[in-house]
């Protein structure tokens, strides 16, 4: 039976005027889902225009609603990482911002006080808060006393039971420390020690208050996962690629394996190994755990193999391999109940451009999609009361849900929803090598074909990301979202392009061949967008912008350096401009006077090479503490184009970070993509 659901709306603010940007930006975005133990307790973080909170609902269809945090006003400081304790009375959380290489905690806000990462622990019935620790990634054990996290890459323990424990450091390690699970009678932890090429799974007991490494090797070993019966462990074993740089397209390489350590015999085995080809290379895209122990003798895991990431079960015992979910597209996520018996995922397959939920019942192995529709879901989890998710439309951010008997409702009166925003549509264009790709595009309203418009074209970072039907499950391109739908308001054709190397169609259209540092061919996506909006008898071929962040502003970048005459105006925000800058962010083994042949060709993929045609004004839009793409890259373009006579403007965070913290800065970088564009080439007022 073709699934469906019926959408209830607790709704404020509905009116079918034209929202001003502002007002948009306002609308309450919640992430970090989690569900207590018992299954009757959800827990989430909202954004209210900056100001970061937790929520909690309970009772009878989640309908009672309480707010646990009280933090007042944007001050850019990050809330995530929440955890229920096991009798779910009290909720654990992480407060404050990451830190830079120089150890500086971010603080746009320039707030009077230390904004490094804290760990909290709040009661959900006195609301007494307690500061636990300084750290990040805490991890409670199953009698729900002890706690570990992560400080300074190095793993620390407390009780969080005594109001005058003093954390401590569990031991010291060289490298990095990650990704701790505790054993079922808590008295041992696994994790991932990180030493850039290559990477051991350790194990602390404490009762011998000791560390070991279980089968250490060359390669990269990681998502470490206890059985259900606490004597093996499995985890990833994948190659190291040798000078592979990010952003390089990876088909295929050395085949990833699952491996098996038994803790009595103290050896370990290769369980699993991928076929070569198609899937032999592991792409980390999961936000938790990328193996799952359902049974003894059966465990979960992702695979490409058929050129799609889905979702696979593999019997211990037999060796045998069974595909749990089939069809044209990718499993984002996928979540597994507490009795192991249902998975949950989120998947585009059947519906390309969204974003929907699925379930497998395993021990059948029966798999059913449970929501369709124009929304999309992500982020699931079982309560006692059904699923709860996260849910975007066209028309209003991301808010939590409860799918109940087919019906998917609004947890909470905070909705605000847009009425008159409309769903973008689907387009196929043609890039100028041949090759298609797919778009969504905004119209005007009272659209008239017999008109010319200018156009505005939008282009995401990542790469690996995808712009959909809906405002995006990520906070950043829901951002994006909300602007194009503003530039549709206010009399553009607004188009977001999800060019190659992008995610959402497979494996061969996301590792595109001479995509990034190999080549660009991924310009060839933009320039075709280009070509095509300048054909449309309903735009004025004069009147085309592009503007991006991240890879985004990289390729706006591009788009004016190599077509000023077909792109007429840009919004550059932090962008990427010569690879050969970029690269040691995100490799710290490159350098690229060891690597001459890498080095040439990133140098040809870059902006930078191009810059000599470079003519349309543009405006430069960076936070001066960014992480991903250092402000030196717009340093150094800033005294290019002034070398060459372009006209730029420029708008600078102090203290901001890649994805602003600052509620503030969204709201001014957005509204200044908008004014310096529609200077260009909007109505003349």
């Amino acid at each position: 039976m073709r699934p469906y659901f019926l959408i209830l709306l607790l709704i404020i603010g509905f009116n079918l005027k034209s929202q001003t940007l502002k007002e948009i930006l306002a609308a309450p975005f919640a992430s970090d889902l989690v569900v207590s133990d018992d299954g009757k307790k959800i827990a989430w973080v909202d954004n209210l225009a900056g100001e970061r909170n937790i929520f909690m609902a309970k009772g009878k269809d989640l309908s009672e609603i309480k707010q646990i945090t009280n933090y007042k006003g944007d001050q850019g400081v990050s809330i995530g990482s929440l955890l229920f304790t096991p009798n779910g009375n009290q909720l654990i959380y992480v407060r404050g911002n990451t830190v830079n290489r120089q150890g500086e905690a971010a603080n746009p806000g320039l707030l009077q006080e230390n904004t490094e990462q804290t760990i909290y622990l709040v009661s959900l019935t006195s609301d007494t808060l307690i500061k636990v620790a300084t750290g990040t990634s805490p991890k409670l054990s199953h009698n729900g006393s002890m706690l570990t996290f992560i400080k300074q890459g190095q793993v620390w323990l407390t009780d969080i039971t005594k109001t005058d424990a003093q954390p401590k450091k569990l031991f010291h390690l060289r490298g990095s420390q990650s990704d701790i699970k505790w054993n079922l009678d808590d008295s041992k932890i696994i994790f991932t020690s990180s030493r850039g090429d290559h990477s051991f799974i350790g194990i602390y007991d404490f009762e011998s208050l000791s560390v070991k490494f279980i089968d250490p090797s060359v390669d990269l070993d990681f998502s470490p996962e206890w059985s259900p019966n606490g004597k093996s462990i499995a985890f990833i074993r994948k190659p190291n690629a040798k000078e592979v740089a990010p952003f390089t397209p990876q088909k295929v390489g050395y085949p990833w394996s699952i491996r098996l350590y038994n803790l009595e015999n103290k050896k370990a085995i290769e369980l699993w190994k991928a076929e070569e080809g198609l899937g032999s290379v592991f792409f980390g895209q999961f936000p938790s755990a990328a193996l799952e122990w359902t049974t003894e003798d059966m465990l979960i895991f992702p695979w490409e193999k058929e050129g799609w990431m889905h979702l696979y079960s593999l019997n211990i015992e037999s060796g045998e391999i069974i595909e749990l979910t089939k069809g044209a597209g990718i499993i984002e996520d996928f979540y597994l109940s507490s009795d192991k018996e249902t998975l949950l995922y989120t998947t585009n397959i059947g519906d390309e451009h969204r974003r929907h939920l699925g379930q497998i019942h395993l021990p059948a192995q029966e798999t059913k999609i449970l929501t369709s529709g124009t929304n999309s879901e992500f982020s699931p989890r079982l309560t006692s009361m059904g699923v709860v998710c996260l849910t975007t439309s066209s028309q209003h951010t991301s808010r939590p849900a409860l799918l109940n008997n087919n019906q998917l409702k609004i947890i909470g009166e905070g909705t605000k929803i847009f009425a008159n925003q409309n769903i973008p549509e689907v387009i196929e264009i043609k890039a100028t090598d041949g090759q298609s790709f797919k778009a969504t595009v905004f119209y005007p309203k009272n659209y008239d074909k017999k008109k010319k418009y200018p156009a505005v074209l939008f282009l995401h970072g990542g790469s690996r990301r995808q712009m959909l039907q809906t405002y995006h499950y990520s906070s950043y391109y829901s951002n994006a979202f909300a602007l194009q739908q503003y530039f549709a308001s206010q009399g553009y054709i607004a188009l977001m392009i999800n060019y190659r190397s992008g995610i959402g169609y497979g494996t061969s259209f996301r590792e595109a061949d001479n995509y990034g540092i190999t080549g660009a061919s991924e310009v060839n996506d933009l320039i075709g967008a280009g070509i095509y909006l300048s054909s449309r008898s309903d735009i004025d071929s004069k009147r085309i912008a592009l503007w991006g962040g991240s890879y985004g502003g990289y390729l706006t970048a591009h788009g004016l350096a190599q077509r000023s005459d077909l792109f007429a105006v840009g919004v550059d925000i932090h962008g990427v401009h010569n690879w050969n800058t970029e690269l040691p962010t995100f490799a710290r083994w490159y350098n690229q006077y060891d690597y001459p042949k890498i080095a040439s060709l990133a140098f040809k993929s870059s902006p930078e090479a191009y810059l000599d045609n470079w003519k349309s004004p543009v405006l430069l839009i960076h936070g001066d503490d960014d992480r991903n793409v250092p402000f030196a890259e717009t340093v150094v373009l800033s005294e290019q184009l002034r070398d060459r006579g372009v006209y730029f403007e420029q708008l600078i965070f102090p203290d901001e970070v890649h994805g602003f913290l600052l509620h503030k800065n969204w709201i001014n970088a957005l509204e200044a993509t908008y004014e310096f564009i529609n200077r260009y080439i909007g109505k003349k007022e």
